[in-house]
């Protein structure tokens, strides 16, 4: 539900003011309230714990927060459950110190962890509800219109905020820095109800890496060059192909082995998306990739190229993943390359919990894409620390092994048995293929068996896939 019929908008002039007490009073807060945030600043974000601090002063209870991530910077929201004001909590990330104060305090009501494209389809559909949207933006006109990539602190794509932007009932950005004009806006003044110029929006060694790196570890490396080889075997590398894969080290490496592969076959592929790097961004300068879509950038590198390069591309989350947008870009992905915290003998993998069922992060986008994509291939050390990747079950399903295709570790690949185009393709292989049984096998000659502790204790929540429905829960530990 939108907040006003844009169809007979006119151009009014949001309210704008240095005091956020005057914003608030305006939004006219209450007990109950549901409030959004998004986690484009990362760890530099200041402006959570200035709206909680200030919501919190006002004595406010069974608050209802839709933040899409949050980070270990967000002490804020500690105080927030010590004092029991929380009521529900949605996101699709938790990082930092908050996941073990959730043990500690829990909530009034639940958690829900969703996944990007997932929250942007229950914002429209109007499953997340917010009264009001708090999105920080590096730079704002005094219309309204903003962006991410001028300012101070720049962020780059303002991706996961544009649906909440779009549909909260009432919407106050956030800056440091409001300019006469931003001809280019991610953020659309007709949107907007609010302005609130503070000194500071976050701090910039937070907000961006800047060095991101690609593993040098041997076992990291060794995973890589399977993953290209396999790829290359499996003839996915051609003209046009799409790819997705993250900022993690072996992931980085995996992406620049894969424009080498494009450049030495003289191949360019059509897109790549996601969460978008300088490792991506050089691919595009050199012509090896068509487009790059953005949903978030990672390093300096990637916010200077969206600002500069017309081939580089901004999109909200809806146009990301949403899987009712049929015109959601992961639709048309080739390969996607993801992570895991553990795998299970049915191919079902975990981001969600460690295997003591402590929160240490959450789907993001790995569901979304896993399901999307042709081909879903998970890259990991066969041992996590000295723990085994695989289990006979995962301690929690963040993305069903349905939606998984391939599991490629430094001592061996498992193929889905599902995929029977791929085992046929792969009979006369040099590649170290073999069953999963066979690989977990392989892990508890190096490890031991690990003694399997289910989870338990009383339960604060739940995961939920993209398409809305209640997936594993999440516990409050006992003891």
């Amino acid at each position: 539900m939108k907040k006003r019929d844009v169809t007979v908008w006119t151009e009014a002039i949001p309210l704008i003011s240095k005091s956020l007490e005057t914003l608030l009073d305006f939004v006219k807060p209450s007990d109950g309230m549901a409030c959004s945030f998004h986690h484009h600043f990362r760890n530099g974000d200041n402006v959570l714990n200035m709206v909680m601090e200030a919501l919190m002063d006002r004595d406010l209870t069974n608050l209802e927060l839709y933040p899409s991530g949050i980070f270990p910077v967000h002490t804020s929201l500690i105080r927030a459950l010590k004092e029991n004001r929380i009521r529900n909590l949605t996101t699709n990330y938790i990082s930092g110190p908050f996941a073990d104060a959730l043990n500690t305090y829990g909530l009034t009501g639940e958690l829900t962890m969703q996944t990007h494209g997932g929250r942007a389809r229950a914002i429209i559909e109007g499953e997340n509800a917010i009264d009001v949207a708090f999105i920080a933006v590096s730079a704002c006109d005094e219309k309204g219109n903003a962006t991410g990539l001028e300012g101070d602190n720049v962020c780059g794509s303002l991706g996961y905020a544009i649906e909440d932007a779009i549909h909260a009932k009432k919407t106050i950005l956030i800056t440091d820095t409001i300019q006469t004009t931003i001809t280019n806006p991610q953020i659309r003044s007709k949107w907007v109800d609010g302005i609130l110029h503070v000194p500071s929006i976050g701090d910039p060694r937070g907000i961006v890496s800047g060095t991101l790196s690609i593993t040098k570890d041997p076992l990291g490396l060794k995973i890589a060059r399977d993953t290209i080889r396999f790829l290359d075997e499996s003839g996915m590398i051609e003209k046009d192909v799409s790819f997705q894969s993250g900022a993690g080290g072996i992931s980085l490496a995996i992406t620049k082995m894969f424009t080498e592969t494009l450049e030495e076959k003289g191949l360019s592929a059509s897109f790549f998306t996601g969460g978008i790097t300088k490792h991506h961004v050089n691919a595009l300068e050199k012509g090896l990739v068509k487009d790059l879509y953005d949903v978030q950038c990672f390093d300096l590198d990637a916010i200077r190229s969206l600002r500069e390069n017309p081939r580089h591309h901004f999109m909200s989350a809806s146009d990301y993943a949403n899987p009712n947008n049929d015109h959601r870009k992961i639709k048309d992905l080739s390969i996607v390359i993801l992570g895991a915290a553990e795998v299970d003998l049915d191919f079902n993998v975990n981001v969600t919990t460690d295997s003591s069922g402590t929160i240490i992060g959450g789907s993001g986008g790995h569901s979304d894409t896993a399901e999307d994509a042709a081909l879903s291939i998970i890259v990991s050390p066969l041992l996590k620390g000295r723990m085994p990747l695989i289990k006979d079950r995962v301690t929690s399903i963040t993305t069903p092994g349905q939606s998984v295709d391939v599991i490629i570790t430094e001592r061996g690949i498992a193929i889905n048995p599902k995929r029977h185009d791929l085992l046929e393709r792969f009979k006369n292989t040099t590649l170290p293929l073999m069953s999963i049984e066979s690989l977990q096998k392989k892990a508890h000659a190096l490890s031991g068996v690990p003694k399997h502790s289910p989870a338990k204790g009383r339960v604060i929540g739940h995961i939920e896939s993209r398409h809305g429905q209640k997936g594993d829960a999440l516990y409050r530990k006992e003891g």
